[in-house]
């Protein structure tokens, strides 16, 4: 009895991760094909190469049309599709002014502290007076959400 003590254990310990592993691959890709066999007309998505579309024909079995522009439309296999995603909503003025008075006080003080250490040196660099005047550079926000 004590002999196969050993070698069941050693059998459980691998055989535990594996079970729990497939069982977790066999629920993603059922997600995945309720996703993309519940995709509708005017629904926003993004690919598996990170193209952002709308859905805008359902009918074929395999491909689904997709419109990246206004007025462009491809046809793209429906296991392309990865998500969907929330069309970008527009925020207040009121939440979009705080954010920008955030930013222009953290550029004033690290401006202001590059002055102050350029003044220190004695040499004030072009490149430094450009940045002040062109001011901030903010990248838009992405569309998808984090999950």
């Amino acid at each position: 009895m004590e002999g196969l003590f050993l070698p069941l254990l050693l059998m459980l310990v691998v055989a535990i991760p594996l079970f729990l592993g497939s069982r977790k691959q066999k629920q993603a890709v059922a997600r995945q094909q309720e996703l993309q066999n519940n995709l509708a007309e005017g629904d926003r998505v993004m690919t598996t190469s990170g193209l952002y579309a709308t859905v805008s024909d359902t009918s074929g079995d395999t491909t689904i049309d997709l419109e990246i522009a206004p007025g462009v439309v491809t046809t793209w296999l429906r296991q392309a599709v990865r998500e969907k995603v929330e069309p970008v909503v527009e925020d207040d003025e009121v939440d979009t002014d705080d954010a920008d008075s955030a930013t222009e006080t953290s550029v004033i003080e690290s401006t202001t502290g590059i002055e102050e250490s350029a003044k220190s040196d004695g040499v004030v660099a072009d490149e430094k007076k450009e940045a002040e005047k062109a001011g901030p550079q903010i990248a838009p926000p992405l569309e998808h959400g984090k999950k």
